[in-house]
């Protein structure tokens, strides 16, 4: 979901609020005019005007966290764009057949790619994906970084 559309969601939800809190100081304040003997005196409006000046101070918090996801960039676009631009041409003209397959492959999944799928992908087994990617890091065109009991191919840049 985009953050505008989680921004218009976070103001709604403080527009139901600030209903709610309506409502509620509205019947409220009938219960407190109908049972309460010391008039507009009575300490029960006190506290009834504590706690609506409370709720109304949550709503503007809700409201003021919707109304800056609604204006708040979007930082995935951002990183996506860079990336992008980063990207640099890589010389296949010393790759065989297969490492120019792993190299497209990788370059299809935004540079990142686990081995395991990569391995899946390419119906290689681990001892010939564990070849092939040395050879490919002996080239300087990619990189495994461990990821808990994966490792993750990155192209480098």
């Amino acid at each position: 979901m985009e953050n505008k559309n989680i921004g218009w969601l976070i103001v709604g939800i403080a527009g139901f609020i600030g209903i709610i809190i309506a409502i509620f100081n509205f019947g409220v304040t009938k219960i407190i005019g109908a049972t309460c003997s010391h008039g507009p005196s009575c300490s029960m409006y006190d506290t009834l005007r504590i706690q609506t000046w409370i709720s109304i101070a949550i709503a503007l918090v809700v409201l003021i966290i919707g109304i800056f996801f609604i204006f708040a960039k979007e930082s995935e676009k951002v990183i996506v764009k860079t990336i992008k631009a980063k990207k640099k041409e890589i010389d296949m003209s010393n790759l065989d057949k297969d490492e120019k397959e792993v190299v497209k492959i990788i370059q299809a999944e935004n540079g990142a790619i686990f081995q395991s799928t990569l391995m899946e992908k390419l119906n290689i087994g681990k001892v010939g994906m564990t070849r092939m990617l040395d050879t490919l890091e002996a080239k300087q065109i990619v990189e495994r970084k461990r990821r808990g009991m994966n490792n993750i191919v990155v192209l480098k840049q």
